[in-house]
């Protein structure tokens, strides 16, 4: 079974043909329930996004700010499993014909077994997996396996990353590279870092590969912004606050696919 690497591709290749970027979506799996993530992903994918992003719940999320933060906490304590991760990417996918990806730091999947997690991946549908803590250096497994089982492994790079570095993570990744817009954690903000903008100047310098823009996009405004320059948006926190401070988990869902469906007019520039 392979997964989904190739409808990643098509489907960034598709957004910029319309001449505007992709919104890239991120959802944690198990939030607030299991059925209610696999829920809010479908719905986020149904109000616009091109892509969703789901996370696997970590306990110490190295990348992730207080709201994810607060989110992986309730999926933790409700049980979340990675069975649950795989169920949710199969079933959103299914639902949609849409590319999922997984978020989640090394140290799961490293456990779980390497050969297992992609071969399940690529069988629940999925189309690759972001690591942010895998060193490129030591990912020669990893990305072996998920080239066998078409999948895309997906690095994250840094305003501090020098150019020789971006130049190596680049030619190791593939889907897209993770532009992370600041150095720090991720979070909805008053404004889009400056820094942004002159890091993807500087990672597409060394690849053809689309670079996607995250950390501090929450509106739709910021949407637009980053939508000027990358070539995907991506969303995590705006998206998880919304079902956090929603009344109940069907609201939450509704909250999602309006948002989704705003911060779609603003990558169309539409903001």
């Amino acid at each position: 079974m392979s997964g989904n690497l190739q409808l990643l591709n098509d489907t960034l290749a598709a957004a910029k043909s319309e001449g505007r970027s992709a919104l890239i979506a991120y959802l944690p799996a198990g939030f607030p329930t299991v059925d209610g993530g696999i829920e809010a992903v479908k719905a986020a994918l149904d109000g616009g996004a091109d892509v969703v992003e789901v996370g696997l719940p970590h306990s110490d999320p190295v990348l992730d700010g207080p709201v994810i933060q607060t989110a992986d906490d309730i999926a933790l304590r409700g049980g979340v499993r990675i069975a649950d991760v795989m169920r949710t990417v199969r079933e959103a996918h299914a639902a949609t014909g849409k590319p999922i990806l997984v978020m989640t730091y090394w140290n799961p999947i490293d456990r779980y077994g390497v050969e297992r997690f992609t071969a399940e991946l690529a069988e629940a549908g999925g189309a690759g997996c972001i690591l942010p803590d895998l060193p490129v250096q030591e990912s020669a497994l990893w990305r072996e396996h998920a080239e066998k089982h078409g999948l895309a492994t997906v690095f994250v790079v840094a305003p501090s990353s020098k150019d020789e570095r971006l130049a190596e993570i680049t030619a190791a990744g593939s889907g897209f590279v993770y532009a992370a817009s600041l150095m720090g954690v991720t979070g909805t903000r008053e404004s889009v870092s400056s820094q942004a903008e002159d890091l993807v100047r500087r990672t597409r310098a060394t690849t053809g590969t689309p670079v996607c823009v995250g950390l501090g996009v929450s509106t739709p405004a910021q949407a637009a912004q980053v939508a000027r320059f990358a070539d995907g948006v991506i969303v995590g926190s705006a998206f998880v606050k919304r079902m956090l401070d929603a009344p109940d988990d069907a609201a939450g869902v509704e909250a999602v696919r309006e948002l989704a469906g705003d911060l779609a007019e603003g990558v169309r520039g539409r903001a």
